[in-house]
């Protein structure tokens, strides 16, 4: 089994992405003041933590629709 390399850039909280990310832009589209890419287009990472009901809902979202699973949530 392999391990996930959890990127730096995350805030730290319960929402992460990991290095499975291919940086399709799909999480900065749905959640853009949640997820940002890094500079050099690299990958995705967690800008802020949700807290409000609506913020949660756009992250569940974005865990939803990563063609990659790159996303994920403390348990």
């Amino acid at each position: 089994m392999s391990t996930k390399y959890i990127y730096d850039d995350n805030i730290n909280g319960d929402y992460f992405v990991h290095d499975a990310c291919i940086a399709c832009d799909t999480c900065t589209d749905i959640a853009p003041k949640h997820f940002k890419l890094t500079t050099d287009y690299d990958h995705a990472y967690v800008c802020k933590q949700p807290k409000l009901s609506n913020e949660l809902a756009l992250c569940e979202e974005a865990i939803e629709a990563c063609p990659v699973g790159a996303i994920e949530k403390q348990p």
